[in-house]
């Protein structure tokens, strides 16, 4: 059973500027002491959380997200990188926070302590104390050891995570903050989950890995995902990327496998077993189905993969390899669409999201934490109800290089084979190329020229499940309500009549 659900992450190198520190050294050391008697209780509790992305072209405001998160009842967050503006929003929330450092930071964090106490000061120290955010782990790196990053920030890890853990020390957040290390799945490897083991090149760097996170109570986070194993290979059986039972169960000696998240998750268990490790708590820090953009990501599929995993961990079941005993904790990847991710692994990973970009659930899911449904995000401000779409008074002939411009800057995956827009025809495809990069430029009429190829339209030209998207604009702005509402109905009326003439 070789599972090895590879997963690139393209991450962004952004350093988050200094805030204010909150509340005076006393009362932080105080708070941490509370923190550190109460982390000894949480540790055991298992908790479903989510992983909160924010690579999109419509990013609706941090505080919208986190009212989103409360209203789910999502205790538990996890971040790739410390977002000012994010960390801010989360402050005085009461959920719980994994904040990320980005893989190209490991080789300064690893070389100087001075860079380890400027990060800690600058992304946590900075957001903690009274009214804080309640940072529980730093992850440190995402997926460093990935094949297809060619071993490039292996050595900086282990030298990283000392670096920052003396520099939590100094800070006195050494006993409550905890620093983990996403792994990818294909860390490990196996034909059958007890034989699993570390790739040969990996035991040495992952055995300091573990005994460093051992020693400081932290646990192994790693990321799994049955349907990159689906996506990467024709042979691998569907029904066993699900949790409905499969007719191609993996048999291990006297233990049954039905599903593969149990084979991978146990591969781990019997991998950290031969490291001398077997205990170790493990949290599933990414796992999930996309939505769109490839051959079997949709919504129906989304739905049974979420659904299944859910009502697998909250049982309390456990693996053949731990009975009984389910994940520390499960973050479901994503929490929102990502628009503006790379597409090099493929289509569907700007589509992870439970959530559309505009925080509106996708489809039915009861995360097991007191509602039965996803509710959706409330006053999110949209862009008025118009769009752009191909001219049907003019050849479209020409309209080549117009697209690949538009597919170029906005995102237009969802018209690849397998999308959900892949169907609409030639004419369809060129107005949701047209109405993608138009969206993007906050509905500048100029963005729908496209030498008189584009018209904008006031009616929903969507399709079936192909949605032509209405962009998101920032209440933030110096604009009141109110003042938005009328200068927009001023643009439409304005509009309308130059069409008309």
């Amino acid at each position: 059973m070789k599972d090895y659900c590879r997963r690139r992450r393209q991450g962004r190198n952004m350093t988050a500027p200094r805030g204010r520190i909150i509340g005076s050294s006393f009362f932080v050391s105080v708070m941490m002491m509370v923190m550190m008697f109460s982390g000894l209780v949480l540790v055991a509790e298992s908790a479903i959380g989510v992983n909160w992305g924010t690579m999109s072209f419509h990013k609706l405001r941090p505080s919208t997200v986190v009212d989103l998160l409360k209203e789910n009842n999502i205790q538990k967050v996890k971040l790739f990188e410390a977002d000012p503006l994010v960390l801010k929003a989360l402050m005085g929330s009461g959920i719980q926070v994994m904040v990320g450092i980005p893989n190209e930071m490991l080789a300064t964090l690893s070389s100087s302590p001075a860079a380890a106490d400027l990060w800690i000061r600058q992304n946590i120290s900075t957001y903690i104390g009274k009214g804080g955010a309640d940072i529980r782990y730093i992850a440190v790196g995402n997926e460093p050891f990935l094949t297809s990053y060619s071993g490039q920030f292996q050595s900086y890890v282990v030298p990283a995570l000392v670096n920052l853990q003396q520099s939590l020390a100094r800070a006195n957040l050494a006993g409550y903050i905890k620093l983990v290390v996403p792994c990818n799945a294909d860390a490990y490897e196996a034909n059958v989950p007890s034989q699993g083991a570390f790739r040969p090149e990996l035991t040495q760097i992952i055995t300091q890995l573990v005994s460093f996170l051992n020693s400081n109570g932290s646990p192994f986070v790693v990321n799994i995902y049955p349907f990159l194993s689906l996506y990467e290979s024709s042979d691998f059986p569907q029904d066993y990327a699900f949790f409905e039972g499969t007719t191609h169960p993996v048999i291990d000696g006297g233990n049954t496998y039905s599903n593969a998240f149990d084979g991978n998750f146990d591969t781990l268990v019997a991998a950290l077993g031969k490291i001398g490790y077997g205990q170790m708590p493990i949290i599933i820090g990414e796992v999930g189905w996309p939505t769109d953009g490839a051959v079997g990501a949709n919504l129906t599929a989304a739905r049974v993969f979420n659904q299944g995993l859910i009502n697998h961990v909250i049982s309390n079941e456990g693996t053949p390899l731990r009975p009984g005993v389910p994940p520390m904790d499960v973050y479901l990847f994503s929490l929102l669409d990502e628009g503006a991710k790379s597409t090099l692994p493929g289509s569907f990973e700007r589509h992870w999201g439970m959530f559309s970009f505009d925080g509106q659930a996708k489809y039915a899911l009861n995360l097991g934490l007191g509602n039965k449904k996803l509710k959706n995000a409330r006053n999110v401000q949209y862009l008025p109800s118009r769009w752009c779409v191909a001219n049907p008074s003019r050849d479209l002939l020409d309209v080549a290089n117009h697209m690949k411009l538009a597919c170029t800057v906005a995102d237009c995956t969802t018209l690849n084979y397998g999308g959900s827009c892949n169907g609409i025809g030639a004419k369809g495809n060129v107005s949701y190329a047209f109405n993608s990069y138009y969206q993007l430029q906050m509905q500048n009429e100029q963005s729908c020229n496209f030498d008189g190829l584009g018209v904008i339209t006031f009616l929903d030209p969507s399709v079936g499940d192909c949605r032509f998207l209405v962009g998101v604009t920032d209440t933030s702005s110096s604009f009141r309500p109110y003042q938005r509402w009328v200068i927009s109905w001023l643009l439409i009326l304005w509009q309308f009549w130059a069409f008309r003439m």
